[in-house]
């Protein structure tokens, strides 16, 4: 009930996946030392209180510290549900504990296709992809801790900016190939 539905199930039967990944983990970092700030925050003042002080006032530390974790493991789970898919007819990133909202933009649209990467992306592993529409601002347009940067990248541009001709060659050559063998197990049964 409360599971976020998986990604594929938005996919049509004609459409054929290319990527899908979730967002590096280095967008959990700055998440990551908030919490354990705050938390170390809140463990400094709860010691530097003296012990005459009220038991209430320990007791609303020890609670802002467990809202601390409690937020911490909702952005851990967010992203963890979160996924980027690329179709061979559009862009779809999927995010949502429990509300599910589901951005999609088609891959025709697409007109410019920038890809970023700083020095603690090349370092780590991640990028930035900026995805340009003919002069209008889309929900994907630019997707942050992109996981295999090259790969992405490769896979992306040639989808987008491919030889379309060659690929429609290359799938009627496919369904004469399947028809063949079609017809080659016609002939054996008979």
């Amino acid at each position: 009930m409360f599971a976020p539905r998986d990604p594929d199930e938005y996919l049509l039967d004609s459409e054929r996946r290319v990527i899908r990944v979730r967002r590096h983990w280095a967008s959990l970092v700055w998440d990551l030392f908030e919490a354990a700030g705050l938390l170390v925050g809140l463990v400094l003042v709860s010691y530097l209180l003296p012990p005459s002080s009220s038991w209430l006032f320990q007791n609303i530390l020890w609670y802002a510290g467990l809202v601390v974790l409690m937020r911490f493991t909702y952005q851990v789970l967010d992203w963890y549900v979160e996924r980027i898919v690329v179709t061979d007819k559009r862009f779809l990133i999927t995010t949502g504990i429990i509300t599910t909202n589901v951005a999609m933009m088609p891959v025709t649209k697409v007109t410019d296709l920038t890809f970023h990467r700083s020095l603690m992306g090349r370092m780590f592993g991640y990028g930035t992809l900026i995805v340009e529409s003919a002069g209008q601002i889309q929900a994907l347009n630019r997707i942050e801790y992109v996981p295999n940067p090259t790969e992405v990248e490769d896979a992306i541009s040639g989808l987008v900016f491919g030889d379309k001709k060659g690929q429609q060659q290359d799938r009627f050559s496919m369904l004469k190939a399947r028809r063949a063998a079609v017809g080659k197990r016609k002939a054996a049964k008979l």
